[in-house]
Parts: C-alpha cells; sequence; structure tokens
C-alpha cells in the first residue's frame, strides 16, 4: 500500500520543499500550516506518518502532538528550532518517534521518514508468545500487546523496544543496540532518546512504573525483559 504522511509545517516553502521529496519517493503527502488542521487530519483521516513541527502559529506543536496521541499510535517525525537536549527529550517523552533540529537535510528526513514506516510495516517472526505465566502477551501477527488480560497501545517505537527485549528473554540489551534494532541508526543523543521511550513504555505496560518488573534496567549495560517465556 501508498504510505500516507501529513506534513505540519508553517514555512510555505519549506512545507512544500518536504512534499515535493516525500511525494518523489512514492508517498501520499496531505500538508498544512495550522495546529488546528493537523489535529482536525489526523483525527478524521489517519495517516501513517506525521512530519510535525513544533513552532507553529496558532497551537503549539507539543498541544498537536498530545491532541493526536489521544486518539491514535500513529508515528510523529517531530521538527524544531529548539537545539537544546532538554527540548528534545521533551518532545520525546509526550511520544514522538523522532526528532530533527532545524536546519535539517530534506533527503536526510526522507531517510529517517522510511525507516519510521518500514517499522510499522515489518513482517512478523513469530505468532503470540506468553511470557511471565500470562502476564504479558505478545502478538506479532496482529501487532497486539496485552498485560494483565488488558490491551495496551503502543507507539511504533515502543512496540520496536518491546519486541526487540522480547527475542532473548532475560539478555542485556546496550542503548546503542536497541536504538539501532529499532530505528535501524544511530545519531547523537541516543541513548536519552532510548531512555525516554523506555519509561513512556513502563508507564502503559508496569503495574508499578516506579519499580518494573516487564522492563527492566541494567546498570552500565542496559535493559531486558525481566519475565521468561512460557512453555
Amino acid at each position: 500500500m501508498t504510505p500516507t504522511v501529513l506534513v505540519v509545517e508553517d514555512e510555505y516553502k519549506l512545507r512544500q520543499l518536504l512534499r515535493s521529496y516525500l511525494e518523489r519517493e512514492g508517498m501520499v503527502v496531505y500538508s498544512t500550516g495550522s495546529g488546528a488542521e493537523a489535529v482536525e487530519i489526523g483525527t478524521r483521516s489517519p495517516v501513517d506518518l506525521v512530519v510535525l513541527d513544533l513552532g507553529l502559529p496558532d497551537l503549539p506543536g507539543e498541544d498537536v502532538l498530545r491532541e493526536l496521541r489521544n486518539v491514535c499510535d500513529t508515528p510523529v517525525i517531530v521538527l524544531t528550532a529548539k537545539s537544546e537536549e532538554r527540548d528534545r527529550i521533551a518532545g520525546l517523552e509526550l511520544g514522538a518517534d523522532d526528532y530533527m533540529t532545524k536546519p535539517f537535510s530534506p533527503r536526510e528526513l526522507v531517510l529517517r521518514a522510511k525507516a519510521v514506516l518500514r517499522r510499522g510495516r515489518a513482517v512478523p517472526s513469530a505468532a503470540t508468545a506468553s511470557y511471565g505465566h500470562g502476564e504479558l502477551v505478545i502478538d506479532e501477527e496482529k501487532r497486539r500487546v496485552s498485560v494483565r488480560g488488558a490491551d495496551i497501545e503502543l507507539t511504533p517505537t515502543e512496540w520496536g523496544l518491546l519486541v526487540a527485549l522480547a527475542r532473548v528473554p532475560g539478555r542485556v540489551y546496550s542503548r546503542y543496540e536497541l536504538i539501532n534494532l529499532v530505528r535501524g541508526y544511530e545519531f547523537d543523543g541516543y541513548e536519552r532518546t532510548v531512555n525516554s521511550h523506555v519509561k513512556n513504555l513502563r508507564r502503559k505496560i508496569e503495574a508499578e512504573p516506579g519499580n518494573p518488573r516487564l522492563v527492566e534496567t541494567v546498570l552500565g549495560g542496559g535493559y531486558r525483559l525481566g519475565v521468561e517465556r512460557d512453555r
């Protein structure tokens, strides 16, 4: 299927440039310079990817991201002129899947967009697997996760992290390994990026996020799945 992308950028020339690059790769592109319209489009007609500028004139991009996350788990690549690490982390903690600081290369954005879309459409390697006596169930074929009997909605990055950890329960994965397994490339600040996504994942799947049992931290090592696969 042809991927659909929503570009939310108030600079007209940049918006048209991104549209041109993405359409050249065979994607269907919707675009707007309005945060309010982006929320309306994203909730009315779900797309495969959102490219979102945080500096919008009518509605802060952070609010747009919050609104989108309330109704869907569409992957989001954030664009911003803010280069401080705290700003990047704030965007990731709101649920962004990737982060690019202006100025940036449109070619790099296209590569990152294609990587995010590939993750969302990856062919599953196994069917349903159960962990911790049924506490955690992952159905890769249907891309479904349930924890303690309740279905959980995950973003593509959160899904990728959980599936990567679940492939070998108990094995410690470094942050470098995880970012490469999930995204297919490394970039500056990847350690903090993984930490932010793990924090969001724990909020959704742990009974006590402050005392995690499913996704454990290994000091000096990284992360591991803390429950065994059921036989």
